[in-house]
C-alpha cells in the first residue's frame, strides 16, 4: 500500500479521498499560526488584500472590510460567507499583483499578510506606483521534525511548510505533491520529483496523489 505524509492535518472528508484510493497517510503540521492580538487596525479598510485564510482568520472581528482582493477559492469562500464584496480573486500572489495593476492602479491598499509573506506582491505594486499599506497580522512558526520512516509522496500546501519539513529530512525518492507553482518553486530546491495541483485547493493535490499512486503503482 502506498503511503504519503501530508504537512497539514486533513479534515475527515479529505482523508477519505486517501482511504477509497487504499493510500495510507500520516498527518503532521509542519507550520503552527500564531495571531498578533494587539494589531493596531482601522475601522474600516476600503481595499484589503488578503492571501491567505490565516489573514483573515486573525482579524475577523477586529475590523470591516469593504472590498477585498484575495488569493485562492476557501479565502473567497470565508469573505463571502461574511458578505465582504470580492472584487479580484486570482490563485496566486503574482497574478492578483498583475489584476490589480491592470484594473485598478487608482485605488489604494490595505495588505493583511504573516511574517513570512513573499515580495512579489508588495514588489510589483510598488514598482508600478500603487500604495500599499502593510500590516501583519499573523506569525508563521516552522515545526520541524524528523522522519525515518520512507513515504511514497509529501503533500506540501505552502513555501513554509516546504521549509519546515527539510529542515530536518533529505529527499528520498518520495514525490512533492504541491499546491501550488510557489510551493513548488521552493520544493525545487530539494527534490525534482514535483507534481503540482491543477487547482489550489487541499482536494487538488490529493486527487494528484491519488492518480499518480494508484494508476501508476497499480494499487
Amino acid at each position: 500500500m502506498p503511503s504519503v505524509l501530508t504537512t497539514k492535518k486533513l479534515t475527515k472528508s479529505q482523508e477519505s479521498l486517501l482511504f477509497n484510493a487504499g493510500i495510507a497517510w500520516v498527518n503532521y503540521s509542519a507550520i503552527q499560526i500564531e495571531f498578533i492580538k494587539n494589531i493596531q487596525l482601522p475601522e474600516l479598510i476600503e481595499n484589503a488584500i488578503i492571501t491567505s485564510k490565516n489573514a483573515w482568520l486573525a482579524i475577523k472581528e477586529k475590523t470591516k472590510i469593504e472590498n477585498a482582493f484575495v488569493v485562492g477559492s476557501k479565502t473567497e469562500q470565508l469573505l463571502k460567507e461574511a458578505n465582504i464584496a470580492i472584487i479580484e480573486k486570482a490563485d496566486n500572489a503574482k497574478d492578483l499583483a498583475n489584476r490589480i495593476i491592470e484594473n485598478h492602479a487608482e485605488k489604494s491598499f490595505t495588505f493583511l499578510c504573516g511574517n513570512k509573506r513573499r515580495d512579489e506582491l508588495p514588489k510589483l505594486l510598488q514598482q508600478n506606483q500603487i500604495e500599499l499599506k502593510e500590516i501583519e497580522v499573523y506569525k508563521t512558526k516552522l515545526n520541524p521534525k524528523k522522519f525515518d520512516q520512507e513515504f511514497d509522496g509529501i503533500l506540501f500546501f505552502s513555501p513554509s511548510a516546504v521549509q519546515s519539513f527539510f529542515q530536518l529530512n533529505k529527499s528520498k525518492n518520495e514525490i512533492a505533491f504541491c499546491i501550488g507553482n510557489t510551493t513548488a518553486n521552493e520544493a525545487k530546491k530539494y527534490t525534482s520529483a514535483i507534481k503540482i495541483a491543477n487547482q489550489p485547493t487541499v482536494e487538488n493535490v490529493i486527487v494528484q496523489v491519488v492518480k499518480e499512486l494508484k494508476t501508476n503503482r497499480n494499487v
